[in-house]
């Protein structure tokens, strides 16, 4: 029986130190920096005290500790040659893996949904994303992440791990454990593909639904202009299928088609881009968030004198 799992370092033919060395980390940093300067403004600035940047401030906590369940470990483990990782370690790791994607795919759809109720139905938003509805949600968010993640992590570790104990990627995944069982993994599989349609699926049915109304109502008013609405909420839409769709292929593919160096590469699209784009797309183009950051600065800056 498996005692412990070693992690992929590079997949047959490919030297992927470079990426460990300088891509990882870079990205890493940036999505460190750009996300605890949200947390930092939405946090200080009075003026962000609103729905919306009491989301963005979750989702960049959510992105923030996203990010570090995998990249750090992977940067550290490259140059030291240390892969081992326990089997509690990796259950570990697969249940927060799980859980921050989970939760962060519902507060992308609340995100839309607040942007839907704020353009479309103004009259109504102080009502309906009162305080406490906020935090219902984001209670609820995470309530339902925990349970999504516990039953996906007990089943996979219901199974027995008898062959090799070599994980084809560089953190632990459920694809790649389930590759490596000597058990019927059917009714796995069937759990993960229910669960990526309704909960993959119904999070982008309501993104993309938000977004069609926003853009109708937009196209409808004379009084906003429909250039800025589509090159705001493109973005959105184009970050959040790269998510959906490389978290899909890589849990859905069949372990015949199975390539290690792809699975690497989709792995990194769904673990680490939302991570570093959402601060770039959902504040930084922001105008309240850019005069929020130039005022905090100033703060800073006169303080110090």
């Amino acid at each position: 029986m498996v005692t412990e799992f070693l992690l992929l370092g590079s997949p047959d033919g490919w030297n992927m130190n470079f990426l460990y060395f300088t891509v990882f980390p870079l990205i890493y940093l940036g999505t460190l920096l750009g996300n605890l300067l949200i947390i930092t403004v939405t946090i200080a600035d009075q003026n962000l005290h609103k729905p919306m940047y009491f989301f963005l401030r979750k989702l960049s906590i959510m992105d923030v500790c996203y990010i570090s369940i995998t990249v750090p470990n992977a940067c550290v483990n490259s140059p030291t040659g240390n892969r081992t990782i326990s089997v509690g370690g990796c259950a570990t790791q697969i249940f927060l893996v799980i859980f921050c994607a989970y939760v962060e795919v519902m507060f992308l759809s609340i995100m839309a949904w607040d942007s839907y109720l704020a353009i479309c139905q103004p009259l109504q938003y102080t009502v309906k994303m009162n305080p406490q509805m906020c935090v219902c949600m984001t209670l609820a968010s995470l309530l339902s992440g925990l349970v999504y993640a516990g039953v996906h992590t007990g089943k996979t570790f219901q199974l027995s791990f008898c062959q090799s104990n070599v994980v084809h990627q560089f953190f632990c995944d459920v694809p790649s454990l389930l590759r490596l069982s000597c058990s019927d993994t059917t009714s796995n599989m069937v759990l993960l593909l229910v669960s990526i349609i309704i909960v993959g699926g119904g999070c982008f049915g309501v993104i993309i639904m938000s977004y069609i109304c926003i853009f109708s109502a937009v196209l409808k008013s004379t009084t906003r202009a429909p250039r800025k609405a589509f090159s705001t909420c493109t973005p959105h839409i184009l970050v959040v299928s790269v998510f959906l769709s490389s978290i899909t292929s890589v849990y859905l593919r069949p372990s015949s088609t199975s390539n290690t160096f792809q699975d690497m590469l989709l792995s990194s699209f769904y673990t680490m881009v939302p991570p570093f784009l959402n601060p770039l797309i959902y504040s930084l183009r922001n105008k309240q968030v850019k005069k929020a950051v130039g005022r905090l600065i100033r703060r800073r800056l006169f303080s110090g004198q």
